[in-house]
């Protein structure tokens, strides 16, 4: 079997530097050699009215992960048909890269909630999952050899958080690729 990829998904909307640190984290000191941010064009948990267009939102992944080694763009769920389910995708990839193998990276939040996600039992039993810890979710613990429990460094930053201080004027720089940052002025999103 070839490389191990992490599918690291989200709407990232924006993508931030909080999410770029992590798939770095990730693909430095896991059992992943890559880490893929996987754009999700819906959640069928979250609704989706502030969510930006699907082509803007690729392209920001694009520019802020351009040059950054072992985390790639994956854009497989923009062709798949919607809502959006992680089995599905997972499968898909694993159909379409036979020589990888494929591993679910999420946050202690989703994590809380895995019992939700359309096939989540198959999701750990065929492709395992690596969980990363994220602000007020407490994780324990598992015996389970497909799940990973790691201890990342907290980036407490969201993209809720971006998207209120450039609607109000406030600075993001520091939070975002200034790639990114250009490129959502340009086309006056988040306004």
């Amino acid at each position: 079997m070839g490389k191990v990829i992490g599918i690291f998904g989200g709407s990232f909307n924006p993508v931030h530097n909080g999410h770029i640190m992590l798939a770095q984290y990730l693909a430095q000191h896991t059992r992943l050699d890559e880490v893929w941010l996987t754009l999700s064009p819906q959640n069928p948990l979250k609704a989706s009215k502030s969510l930006l267009d699907d082509n803007h939102r690729l392209e920001m992944l694009r520019l802020a992960t351009e040059g950054v080694e072992s985390v790639s763009v994956c854009d497989i769920e923009l062709t798949m048909p919607r809502p959006s389910y992680t089995i599905n995708t997972l499968d898909e990839l694993s159909r379409r890269y036979p020589d990888y193998r494929f591993m679910l990276v999420i946050g202690g939040d989703n994590w809380n909630l895995i019992d939700r996600w359309k096939d989540y039992q198959r999701i750990i039993d065929e492709y395992g999952v690596v969980v990363y810890p994220r602000p007020g979710y407490e994780l324990s613990a598992t015996d389970n050899p497909n799940v990973t429990i790691i201890s990342a460094p907290l980036a407490d930053v969201s993209s809720t958080q971006i998207r209120q201080a450039i609607a109000s004027g406030a600075g993001t720089s520091h939070l975002i690729h200034p790639q990114v940052a250009e490129y959502i002025n340009k086309h006056n999103l988040y306004k």
